[in-house]
């Protein structure tokens, strides 16, 4: 038998309640796997953005680069504008963990629901017909395909979570160097004594 055989025969014998939390996790996984793709693509380019601007900040430039998120968002080099700066990069950096987070809480609660109401219908219909162990066990195995989705996705959702949490740290410490190292800079021009 081949794979849509079996996944067909498994359809037809779910109760309807367990196939529609299989299309809720479904949907939990494409857009979990959505969610991280494209906001890891967008850091690892901002990241190496920052990084070249960090060094050409580092060998001695007054300005950071116009490719640098500080060079649009600093209108002038202070402390304030600084701090200002890193939290606006804090918020566009860590977009999509919220949804990361309810995921990865929710989907194996999402699971264990429909494996519940596929146990409590398969000793409903046991009280109303005799059935076997083998009737028992094989609707037991087939209620728990909900559990097992459900940490799937769990899984793929908290491990996502925490790469995309490490890539935003990784940019507000780029960030943070170099407006520390520019502000450095902006104090020593100041206080060089005219003679």
């Amino acid at each position: 038998m081949d794979y849509l055989s079996l996944l067909k025969l498994y359809l037809e014998k779910s109760n309807p309640i367990t196939i529609a939390v299989l299309g809720i996790l479904s949907l939990y996984f494409i857009l979990v796997n959505w969610t991280f793709f494209y906001r890891f693509l967008i850091l690892t380019f901002w990241i190496a953005r920052e990084r070249r601007s960090l060094e050409t900040v580092r060998m001695g430039g007054r300005e950071p680069p116009l490719t640098s998120f500080l060079s649009q968002c600093m209108v002038e080099m202070t402390p304030e504008s600084g701090d200002y700066c890193l939290f606006d990069a804090t918020r566009r950096s860590t977009k999509g963990l919220t949804l990361l987070a309810i995921v990865a809480s929710t989907s194996p609660f999402i699971g264990l629901f429909g494996t519940v109401v596929s146990i409590l219908e398969t000793f409903y219909l046991l009280g109303k017909e005799k059935g076997s162990l083998t009737t028992i066990s094989t609707s037991i195995g087939e209620a728990l395909v909900a559990t097992a989705a459900g940490i799937l996705v769990a899984i793929f959702a908290y491990t996502y979570h925490l790469i995309l949490k490490r890539k935003a740290y990784e940019l507000i410490s780029y960030l943070k160097m170099e407006i520390d190292i520019l502000l450095q800079q902006r104090r020593n021009h100041d206080h060089v004594p005219m003679g």
